[in-house]
């Protein structure tokens, strides 16, 4: 058993959870035994009972009671720099006790890989509980901005991943492409599979139905606001989850995205523009793991709404852009 502790929360733990702030000071303390105590009013924070979810000050005292220290502590976690620990944390545009949501930056990858020692997956022991490390459910390319949700424990981990694989997350992505897409709204569908590109290198191309490793897609789009022929900005829904399906698809129909060299049409770039993809994941809808229904818009990142601005598209984006397709 430990002793009774009186702490006082450090400059660097300013805005910290109270029950995060406990598991860092006690690894392995489970979460059920932190709760019971702060509902039995043995930890305090400045003398007065407090809930989990409080949030320390700097300067604050904090009041442990003797806990069972025995319980086995957990393995080591991977070790976060400062730089990241602070990237991964501004990220986050949303929480509650069973998921996370991210704003990605274009240009992080999410997942690690040959060459990609930098990336989100390994950044995510920073917004750990003290308990569990967050979990990905879903992925974003590496030059697609927008939003990223995780799961923060088992059960929410696997309530998100099966929204996603069951179809049930209803994602809205915006792109700005080259040319002004005619119709203003359509579907675009057939089967993908990988293949060799026109230079010779490896990426999506379609297939046919039955043939080997090739994988029905279909995407809705619809037009948000237009710059004469030269450009739009398109909203898009895709009802597959193919690699590379949004890229393809719009590149296929000869309005491909601006900032994108790997699939590309028969049309001059937008000159003055950020050399950057134009493809942001800006909603998303589905059940939440804490019941009810889990709803975001991810704001803009700066070189979208910088090339939004040059091309005089508005700010102000309608939400049920889909409602008249469904």
């Amino acid at each position: 058993m430990s002793k009774v502790q009186s702490i006082q929360v450090g400059a660097d733990e300013n805005d910290t959870r109270l029950d995060r702030w406990i598991k860092r000071r006690m690894p392995g303390l489970g979460q059920g035994k932190i709760e019971k105590a702060l509902r039995k009013g043995d930890i305090r924070v400045d003398g007065k009972k407090a809930k989990a979810n409080f949030r320390l000050l700097t300067g604050m005292e904090v009041r442990l009671p003797p806990f069972d220290v025995s319980v086995p502590k957990l393995p080591t976690r991977p070790m976060v720099n400062a730089k990241d620990s602070a990237l991964v944390k501004s990220m986050v545009i949303f929480e509650d006790q069973n998921m996370f949501a991210l704003n990605k930056p274009s240009g992080l990858a999410v997942q690690g890989g040959t060459g990609t020692p930098r990336h989100i997956d390994g950044m995510l022991p920073a917004l750990s509980d003290g308990e569990h490390i967050p979990k990905l459910v879903h992925r974003l390319d590496r030059d697609t901005s927008g939003l990223l949700v995780l799961g923060r424990n088992p059960n929410a981990t696997a309530s998100l991943a099966k929204a996603f694989k069951s179809r049930k997350a209803e994602k809205t992505y915006l792109a700005i492409v080259l040319g002004n897409p005619r119709p203003e709204q359509g579907t675009i569908k057939g089967y993908m599979k990988k293949g060799m590109g026109p230079k010779e290198r490896e990426q999506m191309v379609w297939g046919r139905h039955g043939e080997r490793e090739a994988q029905y897609s279909r995407t809705l789009y619809t037009v948000v606001s237009g710059a004469g022929q030269k450009a739009a900005l398109v909203a898009l829904r895709p009802e597959t989850g193919r690699t590379h399906q949004l890229r393809f698809h719009l590149a296929e129909i000869g309005y491909a995205i601006s900032g994108d060299h790997k699939y590309v049409c028969d049309r001059d770039p937008l000159g003055g523009l950020p050399d950057q993809l134009m493809l942001h994941a800006w909603s998303l809808t589905l059940p939440s793991p804490s019941g009810g229904t889990f709803s975001q818009i991810c704001p803009l990142p700066p070189h979208f709404k910088q090339a939004m601005d040059m091309l005089g598209f508005e700010s102000s984006i309608p939400q049920n852009l889909f409602e008249a397709m469904e």
